[in-house]
């Protein structure tokens, strides 16, 4: 039977940790190793690992991609787990990751976010993430994994060399390793049994933020891979068609000055069109989330929209 080596990278997360290590210490089925990967933090990380009786690896601050690599190199299990340091995995999460494992032709899995968060905004969050694991769970195989619950056959992770280091910070070196396999026609899967909790963004932002900042490296991850630019599992087609409405309105808006306001609003009014399938689908998540998303999804393609143009500046200039 397969054994799991669990890696966790962590920088300066002595608050966060203890929860996260607690919770793997009560899964029903237990790793091989839990391996933490001291990214060169400031705090006492790397001892309140050693408390829980974690394997304590240390590295100058490289970012994730490369701690992860590192733990990697020294794992003992036959499938490598991989979670974030303020991800509190469910008591099944490790059973439920390795379950897709007992066929041979298993390279990865990806498992899904959760949150116990009443926030409007992190209520929003959970929603979004959900409206795309609902994509995801009609495919049968997907291209798209994110380390916050993703497992992967070790021989075929080291084949692939790994996730790439030129990813400053955790900024798209996850799906980029998914997207190489994938291309390769390795079998990735979801299982959205896999539960990890998380505290999602919890103001408007926070929120905005983190957009801009995914957008802005999204550009580095299309550069290698520009075919997933056009379509992948994650993420939904309805925001690339928002964004590119988004960069319609701006010379409309220029324009309107002297062919009045009529395609500027007739824009707006699509863009507001395609926010609403999704409103419907999130007031499963309470009243509030449904009227606030039409406004949030907006901003949303707003701020990517921004991020994805100052990446692609930042990528031509350098």
């Amino acid at each position: 039977m397969a054994k799991a080596s669990v890696i966790i990278p962590a920088y300066n997360a002595e608050k966060v940790l203890p929860d996260c290590l607690k919770a793997l210490k009560s899964q029903s089925t237990r790793p091989l190793e839990v391996i933490i990967v001291d990214d060169g933090s400031k705090d006492s990380t790397s001892d309140v690992a050693k408390k829980f009786g974690a394997k304590v690896l240390r590295q100058k601050n490289k970012g994730p991609a490369s701690a992860r690599n590192l733990g990697a190199s020294k794992a003992s299990g036959d499938i490598l787990l991989f979670t974030d340091a303020d991800c509190v995995p469910d008591k099944d999460w490790m059973k439920e990751m390795m379950a897709p494992f007992r066929g041979k032709a298993m390279a990865g899995v990806q498992g899904a976010y959760r949150t116990k968060q009443k926030q409007l905004l992190a209520k929003f969050s959970q929603a979004e993430i959900e409206d795309r694991y609902r994509r995801m769970g009609k495919k049968g195989t997907i291209d798209f994994i994110g380390t916050y619950s993703a497992g992967y056959r070790k021989d075929i992770f080291r084949k692939f060399g790994g996730f790439d280091e030129s990813f400053p910070k955790a900024s798209g070196e996850d799906p980029e390793l998914s997207f190489r396999m994938a291309e390769k026609g390795h079998r990735l899967v979801f299982n959205r049994k896999a539960i990890v909790y998380h505290i999602h963004p919890d103001s408007l932002i926070k929120y905005l933020k983190q957009k801009y900042e995914r957008a802005y490296w999204r550009v580095l991850l299309y550069k290698k891979h520009p075919g997933k630019a056009v379509k992948e599992s994650y993420t939904p087609q309805t925001l690339k068609l928002q964004i590119g409405l988004i960069y319609l309105m701006f010379p409309s808006a220029v324009a309107s000055v002297f062919v009045g306001i009529f395609p500027f609003a007739a824009l707006l009014i699509i863009l507001i069109a395609t926010t609403i399938p999704s409103s419907a689908r999130f007031s499963s998540k309470g009243a509030g989330v449904a009227i606030s998303s039409p406004l949030i999804l907006i901003l949303r393609s707003l701020v990517f929209s921004l991020g994805l143009a100052a990446g692609t500046i930042k990528a031509k200039s350098g």
